[in-house]
């Protein structure tokens, strides 16, 4: 099976498709596919890196000379006649109604898909059970490392994010609990005054990320693909809603038991006491951290990327490899 994956990174757009479309590559190379990428990987080099480990080679996007293309992007419109004209089958990953398009297979990893209308789409894997998960994560077993409590805070990988991630570190500073605070993100956050018994330390995003959340108590993320990591992990986490296309994902998350919520990024300086008042409560209550861990990590097994390509190889006549079972 010759397979192709198109996605993009950017600071604006963050590293959450690459992400993805590394897991896709990692069971798909392992399968025995063979697997090229096409797509800008700006602020993602640290993920966008497997590639080159796993032999995956760079090329423009044309679908000519592939079996199977898989398409994980909000800013492509319809490719499926240009992708089915070339032969090969289209895969297209959508979040709601972000990237949504039609294909010969659509996978949406939601916690709980919204009603799709028909668009003349083949096969529909909806839930979380398609969630695409790196083989580190699915690997990394958690040791906790509190007392005091280790907490990461890990929004995106944009600059952008600079501001949010310096009222977070304020909010933890508010709740007056002692920790040892991981902030990765790019650029420079304001970093507060500190009580005795907190500290803090800046770093950019690296692959050093899954060393750093293998020994976290407490996770304090944006309610991406970074969020579905941390529930495949079973790390305790506040959710934040970073952008517009989060907002589903969001709210399931928090009616399913899987996070505490801190609510949308943009009014969280007019909230500040609020925020600090989930943060205290999860720092402080080893029952609720036990709860969330306990429920999320049930809930994302790691293997939506085996599922999806049972799928495809199905769809394109291929001997099913199930060893991953």
């Amino acid at each position: 099976m010759r397979l192709l994956l198109r996605a993009d990174a950017s600071a604006s757009i963050g590293a959450g498709h690459i992400a993805r479309m590394v897991a896709y590559a990692e069971r798909a190379v392992a399968r025995g596919f063979s697997v090229s990428f096409a797509g800008q990987v700006d602020n993602a080099e640290w993920l966008a890196s497997r590639f080159d480990e796993l032999g995956v080679a760079r090329v423009p996007f044309d679908a000519t000379g592939f079996d199977a293309v898989v398409v994980d992007h909000y800013g492509l419109g319809d490719v499926r006649s240009e992708v089915n004209a070339a032969g090969a089958v289209l895969v297209s990953i959508e979040d709601d109604v972000f990237g949504r398009r039609p294909a010969d297979i659509v996978v949406d990893s939601s916690f709980a898909p919204s009603p799709r209308p028909d668009d003349g789409s083949d096969v529909l894997l909806r839930g979380i059970e398609y969630a695409p998960l790196r083989d580190v994560v699915r690997q990394t077993r958690r040791a906790p490392a509190g007392p005091p409590l280790h907490v990461t805070v890990v929004l995106g990988g944009g600059a952008e994010w600079t501001s949010t991630v310096g009222l977070l570190l304020r909010a933890l500073r508010d709740t007056e609990q002692p920790f040892v605070v991981d902030a990765l993100v790019r650029g420079e956050p304001e970093v507060p005054s500190l009580l005795p018994g907190q500290s803090i330390r800046v770093a950019p995003p690296s692959p050093a990320l899954l060393d750093i959340l293998a020994t976290t108590d407490v996770a304090v993320s944006a309610s991406g693909v970074t969020f579905v990591e941390l529930c495949c992990l079973g790390v305790p986490t506040a959710a934040v809603r970073l952008v517009d296309n989060q907002e589903p994902g969001y709210r399931a998350a928090l009616e399913l038991g899987l996070a505490a919520g801190l609510g949308p990024a943009e009014t969280l300086a007019s909230r500040l006491p609020s925020v600090t008042a989930v943060l205290r409560s999860l720092l402080t209550d080893a029952a609720l951290r036990r709860s969330l861990s306990a429920t999320a990590s049930s809930t994302v097994d790691g293997l939506g990327v085996d599922r999806v390509l049972d799928s495809l190889a199905s769809r394109t006549g291929s001997v099913r490899d199930a060893s991953y079972r």
